[in-house]
Parts: C-alpha cells; sequence; structure tokens
C-alpha cells in the first residue's frame, strides 16, 4: 500500500518502444492500427486496453502520433507499439501472412459484437476515424467487418471505447 506522500508522487512513465525485442508476444498477439488525429486519450486508452489483453498497437508514422502516445501512456513499463509508414501496405502484408483482419465499422453484413468470436489465430483490428470510418483501400482487405449496436442517438461511439469493447470481445475476456 502506497502511502499518502507517494501517492502524490509524480510516476515516471517508461518510454513507447517499438515492438520487437521489447515484445515477446507478438507473433501471436492481437495487432491494432490506430488512424485519425486525436487529442492522445483515444491512444492512450487504446495502448492501456492493449496491454491489458497482451496485444500490441499498430499506428502509422504520423507527426502527432508520438506525442499523442507519450501523452496518453500511464502504463508503468514499457508498451508494445509497432509503427508504420504505409498503413494499407502493412495491413495487405498481414493479411498476406494470414492474419486474420477484423474491421469495426457500420456496414451491410456486419456481426453483431455479441456474436463476433474470440480469435483463436493471430488477429489484425483495424479502426477508422471516428467521423470518415475505415477508408475504402482498406475496407477490401477486411476479412470480417463487426459493428457495435446503439440504441441512442448517437452514430457512432469514440474510436477508444469501440476499439476496446471489441479487443476485449476478441480476446475472449468478454
Amino acid at each position: 500500500m502506497r502511502s499518502p506522500t507517494s501517492a502524490r508522487s509524480p510516476r515516471r512513465r517508461p518510454p513507447v518502444r517499438p515492438g520487437p525485442p521489447y515484445c515477446s508476444s507478438c507473433r501471436d498477439a492481437n495487432r491494432w492500427r490506430g488512424r485519425g488525429k486525436g487529442n492522445g486519450a483515444n491512444l492512450g486508452t487504446l495502448l492501456r486496453t492493449c496491454d491489458a489483453v497482451g496485444a500490441c498497437l499498430t499506428v502509422p508514422r504520423f507527426p502527432w502520433v508520438p506525442e499523442a502516445l507519450e501523452r496518453g501512456n500511464t502504463l508503468r513499463r514499457p508498451a508494445c507499439v509497432h509503427w508504420t509508414g504505409d498503413p494499407v501496405g502493412w495491413l495487405e502484408r498481414q493479411r498476406a501472412r494470414g492474419l486474420r483482419v477484423v474491421g469495426v465499422e457500420l456496414a451491410d453484413g456486419a456481426v453483431r459484437l455479441a456474436d463476433l468470436a474470440a480469435a483463436r489465430e493471430p488477429t489484425v483490428m483495424v479502426l477508422g476515424h471516428e467521423q470518415h470510418g475505415i477508408p475504402p483501400e482498406a475496407l477490401d482487405l477486411l476479412d470480417e467487418v463487426v459493428e457495435i449496436p446503439m440504441v441512442g442517438t448517437g452514430a457512432s461511439l469514440n474510436v477508444a471505447v469501440a476499439g476496446s469493447l471489441v479487443l476485449y470481445r476478441l480476446a475472449g475476456l468478454w
């Protein structure tokens, strides 16, 4: 148990490092590809969710991403983050390796979240921009599309919330 003094002292955050050699589970982990400029909170939430279920986060090499990850990273150990300069090319390569590719999107023929099977093989989960969704060139690479049913008036959930729900489902933890 921490004392009141130690509870107030700032925690030093470990750096966000690339996957191998820091990640021993990359070959078997679920992987994510984040997309769209954010304030860091979304990437931080996704990073913590990936850590919670033993997955890696793959992000595009956009200028704002390193700062957003650093700002949102509250983990006490190095996180498993992979970088790509070509998100669609990276996705094509993962598919060519035989990985299952699941997109979170409102689309015809989408599987309801409650009906999504847990990942039994390495799986990539693709998230799109909150307003624009997954880009058309990436939609063609999806093996499966999952939607999160909503009964309220909103058109979509926050990307970090949606991604976290689906990742827990894929991990078989919900």
